[in-house]
């Protein structure tokens, strides 16, 4: 099968995206999609997204983990489509597309950044040293002291594959508060690596860290660039109207072919 595809990538978490509108890549295999996604034998990507068509929406996400499998919500993934999908003319001031975890509101700015909103959060497990949250995909929060010079994927893989986390994983995050907002670092699950951004990552370690801090919008710097997560706070641990907002980047096209 010879597949075009595009790459982009938002704080540097890049992603594989196929225009599937039309269904000709529904034959596509979970060992491609790994196959694509590998950094030496493939393009190379974090993830692997399809675009497609919903029935009242205008557009659907199909996300795959670079392990091939198909993954829980993506924020920066989803970022990313919402830009591919104004690339390839789906033009709206405001967009409503559907993924695994429901439907998701998008816009994009004047400034180039693409806003996403993100599904509430109602429920936070928090003790003083650790939160553990879902925002679409299921987070560990673990407050650090420094994040120069930490073993991200030895920490972050002790704790996805503890006795509590293994059976179904969990996406880690190591966090610093810092004067004007925090610094993350994650482990993610599917991945198995620390990668350079993680959206509903981000999203899960702001609201975290709202708990304790308190604002309605929280700067976030990751390894690959800047994020912003607000909210409205309607209780101690409830929290709706959650946006992630950030740059959506293409980097390049062509096309690829795969037996498997």
């Amino acid at each position: 099968m010879e597949i075009q595809f595009y790459k982009y990538q938002g704080t540097g978490n890049d992603f594989i995206i196929l225009d599937n509108r039309d269904g000709k890549y529904n034959l596509l295999t979970d060992a491609a999609i790994e196959q694509m996604c590998d950094r030496k034998f493939g393009i190379g990507a974090d993830g692997l997204m399809l675009l497609e068509t919903a029935e009242g929406y205008d557009f659907k996400m199909k996300y795959h983990n670079a392990d091939g499998k198909e993954g829980s919500m993506c924020g920066n993934g989803g970022r990313c489509l919402v830009q591919f999908a104004r690339d390839k003319g789906i033009i709206k001031d405001n967009y409503l597309f559907i993924a695994i975890d429901g439907p998701h509101e998008a816009s994009i700015q004047e400034n180039g950044l693409v806003r996403l909103k993100m599904k509430d959060v109602d429920h936070i497990e928090s003790t003083t040293e650790s939160s553990t949250l879902n925002t679409g995909s299921p987070h560990y929060i673990h407050w650090v002291n420094t994040l120069d010079g930490y073993d991200v994927f030895t920490e972050g893989r002790n704790i996805r594959y503890n006795d509590t986390f293994k059976h179904e994983g969990i996406n880690v995050n190591f966090v610093k508060k810092e004067e004007d907002g925090i610094r993350v670092r994650t482990y993610e699950r599917g991945v198995e690596d620390e990668t350079l951004s993680c959206g509903t990552g981000v999203t899960a370690a702001a609201i975290a860290s709202a708990v304790q801090m308190g604002p309605q919008q929280i700067n976030v710097k990751v390894e690959g660039g800047n994020l912003a997560v607000s909210f409205n706070r309607m209780g101690e641990k409830e929290f709706t109207d959650v946006w992630l907002i950030g740059p959506a980047t293409f980097v390049f096209t062509g096309k690829y072919s795969t037996d498997v």
